[in-house]
Parts: C-alpha cells; structure tokens; sequence
C-alpha cells in the first residue's frame, strides 16, 4: 500500500516517453509540494509550460487535494485545471471521483504527488498507479518534519540534502 509505482524526481519527469511507455492518458495531480510550493498561491517556476505541455499531449488532468477550496479554487483556476478539494486521501473517494471525471479507464491513469501516506497510499487503495515525486520544499511544521521522518524509515526516503 505504501509503495509507489514509479518514484521521480518532480512532474518534470513526467514527459512525452514517460506516458507513451507506460500508457498514461491521465494524471490526478495532488497540489502542495507537487505544484506548487506548500500554501503558495503561485505555481512553482516551469509547471505552467509542463501543464501546457501536456495538453498538448491531450493528457486529462485533475487536482485532488486534501485542502480547502479556499485554499485550491484561486491556484488551479490559475492553472486552468478543474479540482476536488477536500480528496480525503488516502481513502479512495475523491481519487475515485476524479478517475470517474476523466472518462479513462484506471490502467490508463497515475495518481501523482509528494507524500506517501496520502497520495500513493491513496491510489494504491484506488487501484490506480502511483507516481511518487520530491517535494519541491521541506515544510517546516513539526507535522510535516514527522510525517517526512517516518516517510524515511518506510520508503528509505533521504530528505537531508533538500532544499529547506
């Protein structure tokens, strides 16, 4: 359950190859670290043109965040993308309601985000494939620090050369 699919270093990995050779047509995109630096209202620098990039791809997207809709409608209306907030994860219901939206079977669909106990966790229950990428940041609330400590332990994880 804790494991992903495929693990890479940031959505910039996810290219043109990458979903031809693993028949990707749709990616459900957590938002806080995967998009955007956590509670940032700006997209991080060049998700802009890998979004555009992948339209042009005709990729199908959706944000699933556990965050408010105070907190996801101004960011993805930014960028353009329809939204589930408060997604629940890692229990399945707001990734399932966005594999529904997509019209995509689940093989043809990654879930992509950060954190293990909520995003790969959350579409492994789903059933769908898993992409796991870094945070672009560290957090720096005493949650986060546990939560990143233990994501070491159970993924051998190694946050200590990251960006803080």
């Amino acid at each position: 359950m804790l494991k992903p699919t495929y693990w890479l270093k940031n959505v910039f990995a996810i290219d043109e190859a990458f979903l031809s050779n693993h028949g990707i047509k749709g990616l459900i995109l957590d938002l806080d670290n995967t998009l955007s630096m956590h509670g940032s209202p700006a997209a991080e620098s060049g998700i802009i043109e890998w979004l555009t990039d992948m339209r042009r791809l005709k990729i199908k997207m959706l944000v699933v965040s556990n965050n408010t809709n105070t907190r996801v409608k101004p960011l993805t209306e930014q960028l353009g993308l329809k939204y589930i907030a408060w997604g629940c994860k890692p229990l399945p219901f707001g990734i399932n309601k966005a594999a529904k939206a997509m019209k995509l079977p689940k093989s043809g669909i990654a879930v992509v985000g950060d954190q293990i106990f909520t995003d790969v966790m959350g579409g492994n229950l789903s059933g769908i494939r898993t992409i796991l990428v870094e945070p672009f940041y560290l957090e720096s609330g005493v949650g986060f620090k546990l939560k990143r400590k233990i994501e070491s332990v159970v993924f051998k994880r190694d946050f200590s050369t990251m960006q803080k």
